[in-house]
């Protein structure tokens, strides 16, 4: 794929470090901008990355400046469906979250009341990331700049819910906002390119480990990385 300004992040690595699944046989998804301001183009599954064989011999076909994808190891309890799978898609805005809210879902309840009762009935699967993406995608609407709503999310959450794993993923295309929040996070940043993924591909000395609880907004400027209590 053509990647000016890209980025790749696994939403469940195969050899998580923190605690999270090893098995990502529940699911898969990437999204993709194909440009010329059009809302962005997803392909997501519900079954094992390495038994779908379609999106192999689509993918060469993709070109984009930015792709988020995701496969899927799902918390206990959770549905194995395809409108799980990430990325989310919320207007310009592709998401993903890669953890876990503990005590789910009585621990954010009252978090959700934010909620217009509308959001609440189309979120498209019950699992926490959708509740994460709604909360997000509601906050944005409001006039909070999309960063500062994925720092406020995290942290409203992960003191609603402690111990919970909280790596949140937001793109539009031009910029990338991360979370890490008890789990892993890396970046390779080069002249031309930004990649975030939970863990390192390969040997490249150029990957830097996001330390946890801190945000990561990369830009086509360049990346920064505060503090989430900042």
């Amino acid at each position: 794929m053509d990647r000016p300004h890209s980025l790749l992040r696994q939403s469940w690595a195969p050899c998580d470090m923190r605690g999270g699944g090893t098995v990502n046989a529940d699911g898969f998804g990437a999204g993709w901008f194909p440009g010329d301001g059009a809302e962005p183009v997803r392909y997501r599954r519900s079954v094992p990355m390495w038994t779908e064989a379609n999106f192999a011999a689509l993918a060469p076909t993709i070109a984009s400046g930015a792709v988020l994808a995701a496969v899927r190891s799902a918390t206990v309890g959770m549905p194995v469906i395809e409108t799980a799978c990430m990325p989310f898609r919320c207007g310009q805005w592709l998401f993903s979250h890669n953890g876990r809210i503990i005590d789910w879902p009585d621990s954010v309840a009252k978090l959700a009341e934010e909620l217009p009762v509308t959001d609440l009935l189309t979120m498209p699967a019950p699992t926490d990331a959708a509740l994460l993406c709604a909360l997000v995608h509601h906050r944005i609407r409001a006039g909070t700049p999309a960063a500062e709503a994925v720092a406020g999310v995290v942290t409203d959450v992960g003191m609603a819910a402690p111990n919970s794993r909280l790596n949140l993923l937001l793109t539009d295309g031009d910029t990338i906002i991360a979370t890490t929040w008890t789990h892993a996070l890396s970046v390779l940043a080069g002249d031309d390119h930004v990649v975030v993924a939970s863990e390192p591909w390969d040997d490249d000395p150029a990957w830097t480990e996001v330390p946890d609880r801190h945000l990561v907004l990369a830009t086509r400027s360049g990346v920064r990385v505060r503090r989430l209590d900042n």
